[in-house]
């Protein structure tokens, strides 16, 4: 068999992120950022299947490292449900509920917005999904009472609210949603992978059956990690047991997380149970930044006034000054890079995302300064 090749494997030993030590604005990445205590665990169990040590078949059950206390007892006490486990993110979570509850040929109703994983996890169950419309450009809302007429008429399986989109950042009115899932008596998942960890939601107060979180977007954790929290009564159908390993649950494919992802999750945790609730803090920072940005020209997508870190932006101007320069689509991202500030991917000039979780006041200040630098530079 050939070898790899010596240069290419010395390429392997000496990776580095490109924007270490830079201001941090993706959506992606503000609200995983690990904390200390994260960090130290990461190399502590680094190897492998690190926290099987005291395995005696159920992951979830393990004493030490505490994952037993922290599945059955811290983590549904901060989702607000009566179950909670770890899955290997938020899509993972909703895939479980989808193949344990649903069969080929049933109906989910969803928002417009939803993450495309919702999409695709239906499409591979053979779903029928029904889109909830959303107001177009430029809030792109979502309006749960829309959720009505379609329930009346596919009489559908589940419903599922994307809370918030990972498009616009919009936070939809999930106990609305909640009183109607009700009355029609209908299972309601809340995929919560942009609100888990970064804000309070809670799964009781908001009348859902079932909560998903993505540890990697929103939880200060490695990746891919994620949660799941539920309604007791769905227990034994979402988790329920294999009959040839009998302490194996089907829909987890006996075991999750096992390792790094798990653990940073668990040593980050008491830090995000605290920053949640500094979370009305977020929001006027994101609305001061969102407000800077306008006052440059950017157009704020999404509902005003914006109630999440995540903004989305169109950018007309950074579009004309590609179609001028030599680097195209990819001046923006240059430019930024250089002044230390890490966001908008690569390539993208027309629209923007960016998150202002993870920043300071005063380093956002500096970002609308180098925004408004790198504008008067090429008009």
């Amino acid at each position: 068999m050939e070898q790899p090749k010596k240069k290419s494997l010395e390429k392997l030993l000496h990776m580095t992120r490109q924007h270490k030590d830079m201001i941090n604005i993706m959506p992606l990445q503000t609200g995983s950022i690990l904390t200390p205590a994260a960090r130290e665990a990461l190399i502590e169990f680094g190897d492998g299947y690190s926290v099987c040590d005291f395995c005696t078949g159920s992951l979830a059950n393990i004493p030490n490292p505490p994952i037993q206390e922290f599945v059955h007892e811290l983590l549904p006490q901060f989702l607000g449900c009566d179950v909670a486990t770890i899955t290997h993110g938020a899509r993972e979570g909703i895939f479980a509920i989808m193949h344990s509850m649903a069969r080929p040929g049933d109906s989910i109703i969803v928002d417009r917005n939803r993450h495309y994983t919702t999409s695709v996890a239906a499409e591979r169950l053979g779903l029928n999904l029904i889109k909830v419309p959303n107001s177009d450009h430029p809030e792109f809302k979502i309006d749960v009472n829309n959720y009505i007429p379609l329930i009346e008429e596919h009489k559908p399986r589940m419903l599922l609210l994307t809370y918030p989109d990972g498009s616009y950042g919009n936070l939809p009115d999930t106990h609305r949603l909640g009183e109607i899932a009700r009355k029609y008596d209908i299972p309601y998942i809340v995929n919560g992978a942009y609100s888990v960890g970064r804000m309070p939601v809670n799964m009781a107060e908001i009348g859902a059956d079932f909560i998903v979180g993505s540890a990697h977007k929103s939880m200060a954790s490695t990746g891919p990690a994620g949660v799941l929290g539920m309604k007791k009564k769905w227990q034994e159908i979402v988790l329920r047991k294999s009959e040839s390993h009998k302490n194996k649950e089907l829909e987890l494919l006996g075991c999750t997380l096992r390792g790094v992802p798990l653990i940073t999750l668990m040593a980050s945790f008491p830090h995000v149970v605290e920053r949640v609730n500094q979370w009305d803090e977020q929001v006027t920072k994101a609305q001061w930044f969102s407000g800077e940005l306008e006052k440059l020209g950017f157009i704020q997508l999404g509902e005003k006034p914006h109630k999440h870190d995540l903004l989305a932006f169109e950018t007309p101007m950074f579009y004309e000054f590609s179609q001028h320069v030599r680097e195209r689509g990819y001046f923006l991202y240059k430019e930024l890079k250089e002044r230390g500030i890490w966001g908008p991917q690569p390539g993208m000039t027309r629209n923007i995302k960016t998150s202002s979780f993870a920043a300071s006041r005063e380093q956002l200040s500096y970002v609308v300064d180098s925004f408004r630098a790198i504008i008067n530079k090429y008009s």
